[in-house]
């Protein structure tokens, strides 16, 4: 497979702090990682730090990259003018102040079952005048109405300056596409321009769209994330540990899968054998979200979460709380 963002981060980390791997103590036997490469468990900043400030920020990602985050995590939508900015959806309610902007309430109109504004219907530079908002509830909204929304080359250039991957998610690309807003040769010419659109670039493109993922390997060498979440989502009454595309189908044009941390483990906690199927068939496991406030079901905290999940050998997880998925990390590796 063509997999190799893990070492590129890691080689690019390295290479910008001039730091270099250190032997363990001679006492001490590393610890035993089971994930695809045998190098430690990844943490991606889901949309940054995004517990403690506004989600897809430069600042929520420098946070992110503070607190030890290997790689960040920007979501992918168009404006009306063909640029990338980065939000979670695309509407704008929840995430930013376009409420508070009486200029653009004549936007507001429904798409679906939904009334809202919708960043294809703005330009970047009206998009610039908005801030964004925490969307979370029971976090701070001290930051509430700061931060700018970024593009996606503003986080492209803030990872290449520290020496980070990036493993952006383009969001809905046939409602975009149903909209006359193609975002695939936008992605291409970006990547092509910037040289990550080889196989062992500082980055893996992530998207709910297996036609869009197919689209896309043809035309670039980049690392491919096919996310995934439970079929019965879609049709009640299916078995829950099926995932919304198979492992052995993806594997035509994904190099990884990102699926739902309830395909990993059942209700009991107990390891569902997703990750070893899909290192059996060479992808890469990347499950979403972890998350310091939402407990799962089976009442475990976050680090007997994480830790189960690092035991069954994810190659990098996503999590709201960069310091904490680090903090487990760095806590098993020195046992």
């Amino acid at each position: 497979m063509r997999y190799s963002i893990q070492a590129a981060a890691i080689g690019a980390a390295m290479a910008l702090t001039g730091l270099t791997a250190c032997a363990p103590p001679a006492e001490q036997a590393p610890h035993l990682w089971q994930t695809l490469t045998g190098a430690p468990t990844q943490v991606i900043a889901h949309r940054g730090a995004n517990g403690e400030l506004p989600e897809h920020t430069l600042e929520a990602y420098t946070l992110a990259i503070e607190q030890g985050a290997d790689i960040i995590e920007p979501d992918l939508v168009l404006t009306s003018d063909g640029v990338f900015v980065v939000r979670h959806d695309r509407y704008l309610s929840d995430s930013t102040d376009i409420a508070d902007h009486p200029e653009f309430a004549d936007r507001r109109r429904i798409v679906g079952d939904r009334e809202d504004w919708w960043t294809d219907d703005f330009t970047l530079a009206e998009i610039r005048t908005l801030r964004a908002r925490q969307v979370r509830e029971g976090r701070s909204t001290e930051f509430d109405g700061l931060y700018l929304i970024p593009t996606f080359e503003e986080v492209l250039d803030l990872a290449a300056a520290h020496g980070v991957a990036t493993e952006p998610e383009v969001k809905s690309p046939s409602q975009l596409i149903a909209a006359g807003l193609d975002p695939l040769p936008e992605l291409v010419r970006i990547l092509r321009q910037r040289g990550l659109d080889t196989a062992d670039a500082p980055i893996a493109i992530q998207c709910f769209e297996p036609d869009f993922l197919a689209r896309l390997n043809g035309e670039i060498d980049s690392p491919l994330l096919m996310l995934v979440f439970q079929m019965q989502e879609l049709e009640p009454g299916l078995d829950p540990l099926i995932p919304t595309v198979a492992l052995e189908d993806m594997v035509a044009f994904a190099d990884g899968v990102g699926p739902y941390k309830a395909l990993l483990v059942d209700e009991d906690g107990q390891d569902t054998g997703f990750i070893a199927r899909a290192h059996a068939l060479g992808l890469f496991v990347h499950p979403w979200t972890f998350r310091d406030d939402d407990p799962v079901g089976d009442g475990a905290d976050i680090e007997t979460e994480l830790r189960r999940i690092y035991d069954l050998g994810a190659d990098a997880v996503f999590t709201d709380f960069p310091a904490t998925a680090v903090r487990v990390r760095d806590a098993m590796a020195a046992e």
